[in-house]
């Protein structure tokens, strides 16, 4: 009986493992079913960003940001200027290009092809969302070796639906780029990493001459990506750290690797951004360099609000969508409880990047201290792939047990559906529901300054001025053309640009504060012509316009002391005579 016991067993063995290998590629098929699936509601709603480009920031939202009527035209204003004037910079004021020139220059190119738009600006920053969502699928999936495909597609999905990312996403900021430039250095610092392993990994060991040659440059690669991050945005440097770690775990944690590839990544990038500080900054554009970095350190952590500061830093991630947060939160939590218990560095690499990108960026909000909502986009992004990935860790582990681990992969997946379900409504809402303000208002900028350029040449043969003086002047030309500077932020003092610059209208936000009247009432008279509602932001709804006219005594602006030499594109100069190529002011 025993040897045919034995000879029916053996016959049984082929079938069971037909069996468990037609039980795998069920799963696989039903992952496979539900990654498509994900896949295709994030598709339909990334679609979704493209709809109503020309619509206000959302009004009633919980994001009362700043950016929404003056960081699209700040930081695109090279682009704007390069098309509108003839030349990026106009001395004396506002030229963030100066320190940040990688995303005006990509509205150059685009610009180039479309003329000056809104519509092309914000159309770039959605591409630029769709890249990331593209960069994080793939990041996900080089790191969860065979797996990780509903984990990828379900970061995805979250991103493509949440409301939050669908509002900032939107706007021609400089966030949406960061984040897209850190994916891309962590594709490509996993990439350097695994070649430096191949090229260096073991001493006195012989490789071949195209394998080392493939290691430096994709070392290379990644020490011009690193300063375009810097340069796309200063806070990028607080990411370096996640983008150093995957490089290090490409390289199986060998240090004589990683230091080898580093060396190659920090001598190109010092070089990139060295060559374009000595070459392009110091010799012209220092003093627009430098302000941006005095202009930001109106706030900061100190002694007195650090508490508060880390309470609100840590709060505020509810921005993203609180039943979001918490689950992120709860992901962030696991995650490190894993790693302190030994299972992070083999076990997932990617996530302790991700936790350093969290953290690093983090710290910089906390000393920063200048908590806007647009600068937890940054957060966003790897708060929600941790999730993902925590979310396939629970799932995987239900499959293995019974009882609790399943009970809580249930309930996660009611949370997950909810955090979906009401993203997406409410990102449908916003696009069904678009308003027009703050575009209406700038055609009626744009209408009454025309109409009053054309009555003047009729008049007495000059045209009044259109340059628009505003700290949403920016936005204003970005929407109309209008040529504008700004009434807040500039190297030279406000007095002196108005002096310099003519400018032949004013546009504020609800009243005018005294600095400015101080800056005007020696050379202008301001008259009321128009009160435009825009926005809901109660210190900020309401854009008046007054055309300055000129005084027939202006005075003179300004003190003694040194005289400083200063070139007015020509396309900012008013009429003939009225001001000459080169203005002499007295700074």
């Amino acid at each position: 009986m025993m040897p045919m016991d034995l000879d029916s067993d053996v016959d049984a063995l082929p079938a069971a493992m037909g069996k468990v290998a037609s039980a795998d590629k069920e799963k696989r098929l039903r992952r496979a079913a539900v990654e498509k699936i994900l896949l295709l509601v994030a598709a339909v709603f990334f679609a979704l960003h493209f709809v109503h480009l020309k619509a206000d920031f959302p009004n009633h939202s919980p994001w009362m940001d700043w950016a929404k009527y003056t960081d699209e035209g700040w930081y695109g204003d090279a682009a704007i200027r390069h098309y509108e004037l003839g030349h990026w910079n106009v001395p004396g004021d506002f030229n963030a290009a100066a320190a940040l020139p990688v995303w005006p220059a990509l509205e150059m190119v685009v610009f180039r092809a479309t003329g000056v738009s809104l519509v092309a600006a914000r159309a770039l920053t959605v591409a630029v969302f769709g890249l990331i969502l593209i960069c994080g699928y793939g990041l996900i999936r080089r790191w969860s070796g065979g797996g990780g495909r509903v984990a990828a597609a379900l970061g995805v999905l979250l991103l493509a639906v949440n409301p939050f990312c669908f509002v900032f996403s939107r706007l021609a900021i400089l966030e949406p780029l960061l984040i897209l430039l850190t994916l891309v250095a962590l594709l490509v610092g996993t990439a350097a990493g695994a070649a430096s392993l191949q090229a260096w990994g073991a001493p006195g060991e012989l490789v071949e001459q195209k394998v080392r040659l493939r290691a430096v440059l994709t070392a290379a690669g990644l020490g011009v990506v690193l300063p375009l991050m810097v340069l796309t945005k200063t806070t990028g440097l607080f990411l370096f750290p996640a983008v150093f770690w995957v490089m290090w775990a490409a390289t199986g944690y060998r240090l004589r690797a990683l230091i080898r590839g580093a060396a190659v990544t920090c001598g190109v990038g010092a070089a990139v951004w060295g060559g374009y500080f000595l070459f392009f900054v110091r010799p012209r554009y220092m003093a627009d360099y430098g302000y941006l970095f005095s202009a930001n350190a109106y706030t900061g952590i100190s002694a007195d609000t650090f508490w508060t500061v880390m309470r609100d830093a840590l709060l505020d991630v509810s921005w993203i969508g609180f039943t979001l947060s918490v689950l992120a939160g709860v992901a962030v939590v696991g995650w490190i409880v894993a790693l302190v218990l030994g299972m992070g560095r083999g076990g997932h690499p990617l996530v302790v990047a991700l936790l350093l990108w969290v953290g690093g960026y983090g710290a910089f909000l906390a000393y920063h201290a200048n908590l806007q909502p647009r600068y937890y986009l940054v957060l966003a992004v790897p708060l929600m792939m941790l999730t993902a990935l925590g979310v396939e860790a629970v799932f995987a582990a239900a499959v293995m047990r019974m009882g609790t681990v399943r009970a809580v992969a249930v309930g996660l997946c009611g949370v997950l559906g909810f955090v979906v379900v009401s993203g997406a409504v409410r990102t449908v809402g916003y696009v069904a529901h678009p308003e027009y303000g703050w575009w209406s208002a700038a055609q009626q900028v744009k209408g009454l300054v025309e109409r009053e350029a054309a009555a003047s040449r009729v008049k007495d043969g000059s045209a009044h001025s259109r340059l628009v003086l505003s700290i949403s002047g920016s936005d204003i030309s970005l929407m109309t053309g209008l040529p504008s500077i700004c009434d807040d932020f500039g190297v030279m003092p406000l007095a002196e640009r108005v002096a310099a610059y003519k400018p032949g209208w004013f546009a504020t936000w609800n009243d005018v504060e005294d600095d400015k009247m101080e800056a005007l009432a020696p050379l202008y008279r301001l008259e009321r012509v128009a009160t435009i509602p825009v926005f809901d932001d109660p210190d900020r709804n309401l854009l008046i316009l007054y055309r300055l006219d000129a005084l027939s005594s202006p005075g003179r602006a300004g003190g003694r002391g040194r005289r400083r030499f200063l070139s007015v594109p020509k396309r900012l100069r008013t009429k003939v005579g009225e001001q000459p190529s080169a203005v002499q002011l007295r700074h």
